[in-house]
C-alpha cells in the first residue's frame, strides 16, 4: 500500500515537496488554510492593477527547470520565464544612480566612474562569488544540509577552508571594492535572504554570481503563475488539495505524528506529515505534548525570525520613467539600518525601500499609463503580543516622503489604489514567526549559517519545509527545500523498508 502524506500549507517549498513525492506514488494531500495555494506568493487585483504580493524577483530558474523535469514535465510548457535588464536601478541619497547588471561591460563602466582602483578587481570578485556558488552547486543545493558535519562529508577541508567561515559577507564585499556607494550595493544582496552583511557568512557572496552569471527573471502575466503551473502539475498527479481548511494540530501517538486534526472536526491520517509552516509555530501552535513542544522550541531558539516588511501596493495614475522593474532606493548610512533591523530591533528611521513595477516589463498589469507599485520596507520582526496599529500610518508617511524626495515627485497625489500588508497580516496570513518574510536569519556566529534541520529531532515521521528551513528563503531555495526534503523523505523511507525486508530475511 502506497505511503499517506499530509502536507500542512501549501506554499511553494510545500507544493515542491508534494510533486516529488505524488511522482514516488505517495499518497498526498495539501491542507492549505488560504483560499488558493503559493503562501507568500500570492496575488491581488484591484482598479485594474494587478500586484505579486510576495516574492518579485525570481533567480536561479534552474530550480524550477530541475522540480518539474524530475517528473517528466518541461516548465517552459507551463510558463514563459523572461529575463530582466537591469536587474536592479539603486538611487542614492547623493544621486548617484546605478544599474546592477547582468550585462558585465556596462557594469564595469559604471565601476570605472566611481572607483579606477575597483575596477580593476571587479574581474576578481566575479570570480570569487562564482566559486562560492560551484562550491555551494556540491552540497548546499544537492541535498538536505543539517550543519557541519553534513558539510565535511561533501567537502574536502580544503574547500571548507575556501568558503571562508570565519569571515562575514561585509568583509568580502570590502576586501574588493573601497567605494562606499559598491559596498552598499554589494552588500545588500543579503537582503535576498533577510539577513545582514555584516552577520552572515562570507560563502553567501554567491549571491553577486547568481544576480550577474546567471540573471534576474520575470514570469510572463505575473509571479504568481509559477503557483498555478505548480498547481497544474498537482493536480495532473493526483495530489488532493484543500483549501480553506485550516490544521489545529497533529495527531500524536509516541514519538510519531498519526495525521492532523482540522477547524471543522476532520481528521485526516497519515504515514508522514510535512510542515510547510515554520518550525517554531507549529510545535508552539500544534504539538499538544508541553514536553516535547517546549524542548523543540527552546532548541530552536538559534534559528531568529528574519525581517519583516510593511508593503504597500500602489495603483498610480502616471509612470515614472526614471524606474526601471526593480528599484532600490537606499539609505544615507547602511550599518546603521542593519544595526537598528537586526541588533536594536528597532524601525530605521532612514529605511532601504524596494519598489518593484512589474508593468515596466509586463503591461498586463496595470492599466495604460498607469503603474502598479510593489513598494516594501524592511522592519525588525514582531516580539510576542506586540502590535503594528501605531506605526502602520507613521511608517507609510515616513517612506512616501522619502520616495517623493528621491524623486518620485507627488507620489501620494497620484494613488488610485491602495492596500497595505503590516508585518501582523503577514503574520496572520501565513503563520510566520514574528511576520518574518524570509525564514530564519542566516548569522554566522549564532548558528553557523544553518537553517532549521528538514526533519524533525522531536518525531520520526514529521519533516518541515520553507524558508526557516534548509537552504532558506525565497522563490528558488524554498522550492529547492521542497525538492530535497522529498528526496530525503524516499531515501529515509527507502533504508527504513530495506531494513524491515533485512529483518524478514534474517527471521
Amino acid at each position: 500500500m502506497n505511503k499517506k502524506v499530509v502536507i500542512i500549507g501549501g506554499g511553494l517549498a510545500g507544493m515542491s515537496t508534494a510533486i516529488r513525492l505524488a511522482a514516488r506514488d505517495y499518497q498526498v494531500t495539501i491542507v492549505e488554510k488560504g483560499e488558493r495555494l503559493g503562501g507568500k506568493l500570492n496575488i491581488r487585483k484591484g482598479n485594474g492593477f494587478t500586484f505579486d504580493t510576495g516574492p518579485s524577483i525570481l533567480t536561479m530558474p534552474w530550480v524550477l527547470e530541475t522540480l518539474f523535469e524530475s517528473v517528466g514535465r518541461n516548465i517552459h510548457d507551463y510558463l514563459t520565464i523572461r529575463r530582466v535588464e537591469p536587474g536592479w536601478r539603486t538611487f542614492f541619497q547623493d544621486g548617484t544612480t546605478i544599474d546592477l547588471t547582468s550585462d558585465i561591460p556596462k557594469m564595469l563602466e559604471q565601476i570605472k566612474e566611481l572607483s579606477e582602483k575597483d575596477a580593476t578587481l571587479f574581474f576578481p570578485y566575479l570570480q570569487h562569488c562564482q566559486n562560492m556558488y560551484k562550491l555551494s552547486m556540491k552540497s548546499f543545493y544537492k541535498r538536505s544540509i543539517n550543519g557541519l558535519p553534513d558539510m565535511r562529508n561533501e567537502h574536502r577541508l580544503s574547500e571548507l577552508l575556501q568558503m571562508a567561515p570565519t569571515k562575514t559577507f561585509d568583509q568580502t564585499t570590502k576586501r574588493y571594492f573601497s567605494n562606499k556607494h559598491l559596498q552598499q550595493l554589494f552588500n545588500f544582496l543579503t537582503m535576498y535572504i533577510g539577513s545582514s552583511p555584516y552577520q552572515a557568512p562570507a560563502i553567501l557572496s554567491q549571491m553577486s554570481h547568481i544576480q550577474l552569471g546567471i540573471g534576474v527573471f520575470y514570469v510572463e502575466g505575473g509571479m504568481y503563475k509559477i503557483a498555478e503551473a505548480m498547481e497544474k502539475v498537482l493536480n495532473e498527479l493526483g495530489v488532493t488539495i484543500m483549501c480553506n481548511q485550516k490544521v489545529t494540530s497533529v495527531l500524536l501517538s509516541g514519538n510519531s505524528v498519526q495525521g492532523v486534526q482540522l477547524e471543522n472536526d476532520l481528521a485526516i491520517h497519515s504515514d508522514l506529515v510535512v510542515s510547510n509552516l515554520e518550525a517554531i509555530p507549529f510545535y508552539e501552535t500544534m504539538v499538544s505534548d508541553k514536553k516535547k513542544r517546549d524542548h523543540a522550541v527552546h532548541s530552536l531558539k538559534k534559528f531568529s525570525p528574519t525581517v519583516s516588511g510593511l508593503v504597500l501596493l500602489l495603483g498610480i495614475n502616471r509612470t515614472y520613467d526614471q524606474l526601471a522593474h526593480h528599484n532600490f532606493f537606499f539609505s544615507e548610512n547602511q550599518e546603521k539600518e542593519f544595526h537598528e533591523l537586526f541588533e536594536a530591533h528597532s524601525l530605521s528611521e532612514d529605511p532601504t525601500i524596494y519598489v518593484g513595477i512589474s508593468a515596466k516589463t509586463d503591461p498586463t498589469q496595470a492599466p495604460k499609463g498607469k503603474e502598479n507599485l510593489f513598494i516594501l520596507t524592511h522592519v525588525p520582526p514582531l516580539k510576542k503580543g506586540e502590535t503594528w496599529n501605531h506605526n502602520k500610518e507613521k511608517y507609510r508617511e515616513l517612506i512616501l516622503a522619502k520616495l517623493e524626495r528621491m524623486g518620485l515627485t507627488e507620489l501620494r497625489s497620484h494613488i488610485e489604489y491602495e492596500y497595505t500588508f503590516t508585518p501582523e497580516d503577514i503574520g496572520e496570513l501565513y503563520g510566520s514567526n514574528g511576520g518574518s518574510i524570509y525564514g530564519t536569519v542566516t548569522d554566522r556566529k549564532r548558528n553557523g549559517g544553518f537553517k532549521i534541520p528538514n526533519k524533525s529531532h522531536e518525531y520520526e515521521n514529521l519533516y518541515f519545509v520553507g524558508g526557516s528551513t534548509h537552504p532558506g528563503g525565497g522563490v528558488p531555495m524554498v522550492t529547492l527545500s521542497g525538492h530535497l526534503t522529498a528526496n530525503l523523505i524516499i531515501e529515509h523511507e527507502s533504508n527504513v523498508f530495506n531494513d524491515e525486508n533485512d529483518g524478514q530475511i534474517l527471521a
